[in-house]
């Protein structure tokens, strides 16, 4: 009797967990809780960054929506550095400054 239980437990945990993992009909797809997070048009501040709210899917943030955003502030911090690099090659050729290490 005790094999017999054992072998419907396990059926029953891979069933679980085949479902779990999508290999079954079992999940449906996570349904959107809120709206897709938007940083505004222009430059991205502290404050935009903090003010982010990601919908929580099954195994945790969408990464869809995370993505998008780390994509964003990429793309901004690489334009800030590029800006930040040109203001210091004006400053250094300007007589008399010296370079910054």
């Amino acid at each position: 009797m005790l094999i017999v239980f054992a072998v419907v437990a396990a059926v029953v945990l891979f069933a679980v967990a085949a479902a779990a993992v999508g290999r079954a009909d079992g999940l449906e797809p996570v349904a959107l809780d809120m709206p897709r997070p938007v940083l505004p048009d222009g430059p991205v501040t502290a404050v935009h960054v903090d003010e982010l709210d990601f919908a929580v899917g099954l195994r945790g943030y969408r990464m869809d929506q995370v993505d998008v955003v780390l994509d964003r502030i990429s793309a901004e911090l690489a334009t800030r550095d590029q800006y930040i690099a040109a203001l210091e090659r004006t400053i250094h050729a300007q007589p008399g400054i010296p370079p910054t290490a």
